[in-house]
């Protein structure tokens, strides 16, 4: 039996903040698709949905709650002339105290979400510094939405130390079976759906978050428990909310005569009962099982109409490969069975229009159907019950909840054609049972299915969040720092270099670089970001005569210290210290053939060094697994072919210098960073300026043709030499202090 919470519950009073509470400032995060606050283009491809108008109407929500002194949703911003301008907006009003954010990730045009993966952490770096612009308070909640968001939203959290809260909306692993069940090859699945880095981000957030939100039980007992990380004490089941501003019964008003005869053209008896269906023109939304339920049984052709809202099209040409497939097919079924003049494909309905399409239902005594394959939640079941619409809908997932709490449709077999043919006749045959769950539904939805009592219920768990990770979780990124002892509180941009085959290898070229750093002294920080020890890369630069680095990251990210004095960041120490048990990792490590400690002074408070027998050891995954398994956390990284460095999980040299920059207000396109080999990588990719030297490790090879990674031709620091002069690095101007 499960032991996730259902707050679904009726609206009640409402959970403010307990005297001593200040209300707390949400920041929302949602990568794909099309947002903005006003006619919502859903339906326009496959990432625009349910999800955006969950995420907006939640903003919305939230907002008016006393409880909450503002809420930001963080989106992509896109420019695209195929596009309208809105979504280019940087900021844009939602209500008095919510907004929507649009900050730059990736290329400027619309991008699939499979597309955004290579770009994300662009987005770390963008709301990291949008937050430092910001000044005052930073957020008290993350509440990220899909699998991109949520690896952003993790890297956020773990980085600024807020509680992460996520909803998934739909899962990679699900979505993997069922297309490889359908007969896809996992090669071409793959290389459509990126679901292996998909799947890897949401068990990485299913590990950290402190709670997951989900719309049904069944998304938890079927969906996520597919999961490694799956720990039902973290979900919570709080069904979303409809607007009923929007969604309502007929009532008396007219439905408008333009979109009637929109709709009533394709008919040749326009009078019948009509059987609504609104949804993307995607596989498993099933449109196929249903023309074909519908097409087989003369009794219902001969009871009702069909319309189909299919999204806004200019032509099934324009539209993705495949929905055009999805629409041609449609269109050659109808014809098959010869159903003109009893089935309505609209081209033009917009998300204006769809209230008044189930109005339109409603009065028409007609039926609502959902037929796809599976169905998590449902939200348009939710919008006919509010229209005083019976429905018919999957039986899987969301469908059997709403059923329950609303009491105003039928379960079918949408595998089964022929079982939504007898659903559908059941609905409209039966007119005395029709009208009792157009009330039903009416009832159900006020009193399940409203926005405050899902706030409500919101509200009450994230304050218990708060409440158990403030003790855990470290906000103080500010260290007491004498003057003189580093340049870094006062410049404006800086160079990182890794120690070993990147800074040190060509005497020469070192000299030049020397030379360089001494003449611009004070304008430019300079560091090390090294997997030495602090007290072997000091001794090793000595040795080189390299000038001391303003700031030291050492032992792979695990350890920051400043100046000639080596001052330790202890909030850096505080902020890693989270889940790391050392001693019991080591204990662990025991156990994996193919690993040798590293001498002494390789092993640091924070860090596990070994030496590698790549014959020997298992896969990076598979050692993270037996980890996990034993509920112990930690970041592997492994470099050369022959290194394994363990460490905290918050604990890297990108994150190091993801802090730094938020910390001291250096922007991060302000990092020059160069490296070799793969414990660089993380500090290459983003918004840093990353040189890759000639002689980096094959590791880095995945790294090619990236935005800001350059590759150089030099060696060494010579490389290092190079990318300056790529990046016009010595031209970088001081820019305005940050608040």
């Amino acid at each position: 039996m499960s032991t996730a919470n259902n707050t679904g519950a009726e609206a009640g009073t409402s959970h403010s903040a307990k005297p001593g509470e200040r209300p707390i400032y949400i920041l929302m995060i949602s990568m794909h698709g099309l947002i903005r606050s006003e006619n919502l283009e859903l339906g326009r491809d496959a990432d625009t949905g349910g999800q955006i108008t969950y995420v907006v109407e939640l903003a919305r929500a939230l907002a008016e709650h006393e409880g909450v002194e503002k809420v930001d949703l963080m989106t992509r911003r896109i420019e695209d002339e195929s596009l309208p301008a809105s979504y280019s907006t940087p900021e844009e009003q939602l209500e008095d105290n919510a907004r929507i954010i649009r900050l730059p990730c990736g290329p400027k045009r619309y991008l699939r979400k499979e597309s955004l993966w290579p770009h994300l952490d662009q987005m770390v770096d963008q709301c990291l510094h949008y937050l430092r612009k910001q000044g005052g308070r930073l957020p008290d909640l993350l509440h990220t939405h899909y699998a991109d968001a949520g690896y952003v939203g993790q890297q956020l959290s773990l980085l600024l130390g807020i509680p992460q809260v996520h909803t998934g909306h739909s899962l990679g692993h699900p979505k993997r079976a069922r297309l490889l069940a359908s007969g896809r090859k996992a090669q071409a699945i793959e290389r459509q759906f990126n679901f292996e880095r998909r799947i890897a981000a949401e068990d990485a957030v299913l590990e950290h978050a402190s709670m997951i939100i989900t719309s049904t039980q069944q998304e938890i007992d079927e969906q996520y428990s597919l999961y490694h990380h799956f720990d039902h004490q973290r979900f919570r089941v709080i069904p979303p909310g409809t607007n009923t501003t929007r969604f309502s019964p007929p009532g008396r008003n007219n439905i408008d005569p333009a979109l009637q005869q929109n709709i009533d053209r394709f008919f040749a008896d326009a009078d019948k009962p009509l059987i609504l269906t609104i949804c993307r023109p995607e596989l498993r939304k099933n449109l196929k099982g249903l023309i074909k339920a519908y097409g087989e049984d003369a009794e219902l052709q001969a009871a009702a109409n069909l319309l189909i809202v299919a999204g806004t099209r200019k032509g099934i040409r324009e539209l993705e490969e495949s929905q055009q497939q999805v629409m041609q097919d449609l269109l050659l079924d109808i014809d098959q069975y010869d159903l003109w003049g009893k089935v309505a494909i609209p081209k033009h309905v917009t998300q204006d229009d769809v209230p008044e399409v189930y109005r339109l239902a409603a009065r028409r005594r007609g039926v609502f159907v959902n037929a796809a394959l599976t169905e998590p939640f449902g939200l348009t079941l939710i919008e006919a019950a509010a229209s005083g619409l019976p429905f018919v809908a999957p039986d899987d997932g969301g469908p059997r909840d709403i059923v329950r709490n609303c009491r105003s449709g039928l379960l079918a077999n949408t595998l089964d054609s022929q079982s939504i043919a007898f659903a559908l006749k059941e609905v409209l045959t039966d007119k005395n049972r029709w009208r009792i769950w157009a009330k039903s539904g009416l009832v159900g939805i006020k009193r399940h299915y409203n926005w405050q009592a899902h706030v409500n219920a919101y509200m009450k768990q994230v304050r218990q969040v708060l409440h158990k990770e403030r003790k855990r979780w470290r906000r103080q990124l500010v260290i007491t720092l004498d003057s003189g002892k580093s340049y870094m509180p006062l410049v404006n941009s800086a160079l990182i270099s890794d120690i070993d085959n990147t800074l040190l290898g060509d005497k020469r070229a070192l000299k030049q670089l020397t030379s360089w750093l001494k003449s611009h002294k004070g304008q430019f920080a300079f560091g090390i970001a090294s997997g030495r020890p602090l007290e072997s890369a000091v001794a090793i630069l000595k040795e080189w005569q390299v000038p001391t680095p303003e700031v030291y990251i050492t032992s792979v990210g695990s350890e920051i210290h400043y100046g000639a004095r080596l001052i330790p960041d202890t909030g850096w120490a505080n902020h890693i210290r989270h889940k790391w048990r050392r001693d019991d990792l080591a204990i662990a490590l025991q156990q994996i053939p193919g690993l040798t400690l590293q001498s002494a002074e390789n092993q640091r408070e924070f860090k596990l060094s070994y030496i590698v027998d790549a014959a020997k050891m298992p896969s990076i995954e598979e050692i993270n697994r037996q980890l996990r398994d034993q509920q112990l956390f930690a970041q592997l990284i492994y470099s050369h072919g022959e290194f394994l460095d363990v460490l905290p999980i918050r604990a890297s040299k990108g994150h190091a210098i993801r802090y730094l920059s938020y910390k001291w207000g250096v922007p991060l396109r302000n990092f020059l960073v160069a490296g070799d080999s793969g414990n660089d990588h993380e500090m290459l990719v983003g918004d840093t300026l990353g040189v890759v030297v000639g002689n980096h490790s094959e590791e880095l090879e995945q790294l090619r043709g990236m935005e800001q990674v350059y590759f150089a031709q030099g060696h060494f620091a010579a490389g290092i030499l190079e990318g300056m002069q790529h990046y016009r690095f010595e031209e970088i101007k001081p820019q305005a202090p940050l608040p």
